[in-house]
């Protein structure tokens, strides 16, 4: 067993820092003291989500492949422990306690202004007791299999993964993180456990704390409830994805009153130790196109294209890269054919070097803002965490990225034969 020791995350611009506890458990704790907020948010996270159903760890002969939605499920099963409703335990502590599945990972998480020493003992407690078993089991398909119905009638939510679907070919991320009520109707108590002791290894996760607490006191907590265990070297295998989308327009029939859209661009995947700054160079290349004061969304709105703003999204994580811009239009494949044509225009122009400093100063602000919300802090410090990178690291990326740096992104990010649109009618 390792002993417990403790280092200092630095933002060496602002002089904000956070502890980084190694502990003796095998988990490594996130904690950020932050003076005068009465507020705690804590979130015990493991770096497992709906697109790791290909793993083997070194207690198997080989990969073992899953169904879609287990990581999801898996979650559900987390709260119904044998003999008590950790819902109810919360209220006893007077905290607000939830979770949420990702692509990538899980997250159990509570906030609370009294009392977070308790409420960090149930979540602790908790997420390291899996209770699962046949009867149980089939309970929760019926369940989450109502849930899957109810999101397939939700015509934004069938856009977006339509679209994943005509982007990636073989990705697990194209793939509804609930799975779909055949591929749950295939999970087991055998197969919940055996993800669960894979992936809820202390060794794969983390606990971020921060707001009103005391870094000692969560030591102690987590010297008592904590349960050490080997790291059992898991490896997650993906399997080879082409470059270029499957398809180029996807449309399906809804009821709707106006078309909706989603355009994405098919990028390269990066590694985890750049893909911060490629993220940081796609949100500020997407504002300087789509943005309400760019040349585009004003054509766009002109010759009333649009019904409303564009949304704009990076999508990324491991093995998989993209720029999405959605919205509502009469017209969406004319949206999608001024979209490419000024992405082409700009290009041979050049971009705006003003409106790249402005948006640079407005991202750095809204970074910074966002570490001084306990809940954003945590949720900061361990979704950067899960990349073996410190919670500062966007503002660094921030801080140093150049108006050169975002005309090549600009060639990178951007092809017509890289560009997908999905419609619901």
């Amino acid at each position: 067993m390792r002993e417990t020791t403790i280092e200092t995350a630095v933002n060496e611009r602002t002089g904000e820092s956070y502890k980084i506890v190694h502990h003796k458990s095998g988990l490594d704790l996130l904690l950020a003291p932050m003076e005068g907020f009465v507020q705690t948010a804590a979130m015990f996270g493991t770096n497992y989500g709906s697109v790791n159903n290909c793993f083997k760890t070194s207690e198997d002969a080989d990969f073992l492949t899953v169904p879609d939605g287990i990581a999801h499920y898996l979650e559900h099963k987390l709260f119904e422990n044998e003999d008590s409703d950790v819902f109810e335990l919360y209220a006893a502590t007077g905290a607000d306690g939830n979770a949420m599945t990702g692509f990538e990972d899980t997250i159990y998480l509570f906030t609370c202004t009294e009392n977070y020493a308790e409420s960090l003992k149930i979540l602790l407690d908790f997420v390291q007791d899996p209770y699962f078993t046949q009867e149980n089991v089939d309970k929760e398909q019926g369940i989450i299999g109502q849930e899957i119905k109810m999101t397939m009638d939700l015509p934004n939510r069938k856009c977006f993964f339509n679209l994943l679907g005509a982007l990636y070919a073989a990705h697990p991320v194209k793939n509804d993180i609930a799975g779909t009520v055949e591929s749950i109707a295939q999970i087991t108590p055998e197969l919940l456990y055996r993800c669960y002791y894979a992936f809820y290894n202390l060794h794969n996760m983390a606990l971020a704390v921060a707001g009103n607490l005391d870094v000692d006191e969560v030591i102690a907590i987590c010297d008592e409830h904590l349960k050490p265990c080997e790291d059992i070297n898991l490896e997650v295998k993906f399997p080879e994805e082409p470059s270029l989308p499957v398809k180029p327009l996807v449309e399906e029939h809804f009821s709707v009153g106006v078309p909706i859209f989603s355009i994405g661009f098919k990028c390269a995947p990066y590694a985890d130790d750049v893909i911060v700054k490629k993220e940081v160079e796609a949100n500020i290349l997407l504002s300087m196109l789509a943005g309400k004061m760019s040349p585009l969304y004003k054509r766009l709105t002109e010759e009333g294209l649009v019904n409303g703003e564009l949304g704009r999204e990076v999508f990324d994580g491991r093995g998989y890269f993209s720029l999405v811009l959605s919205g509502q239009s009469e017209q969406p494949e004319k949206v999608r054919d001024v979209v490419l044509e000024h992405i082409e225009k700009a290009k041979c122009e050049g971009l705006d070097r003003e409106a790249f400093d402005l948006l640079k100063k407005a991202e750095y602000g809204s970074a910074v803002r966002e570490m001084n919300n306990p809940e954003s802090c945590a949720e900061n410090m361990l979704a950067f965490y899960f990349y073996g990178l410190d919670a500062f690291e966007a503002e660094r990326r921030l801080a140093e990225i150049t108006f050169e740096d975002v005309e090549a992104a600009l060639d990178e990010f951007f092809a017509e034969e890289r560009c997908a649109i999905s419609i619901i009618r």
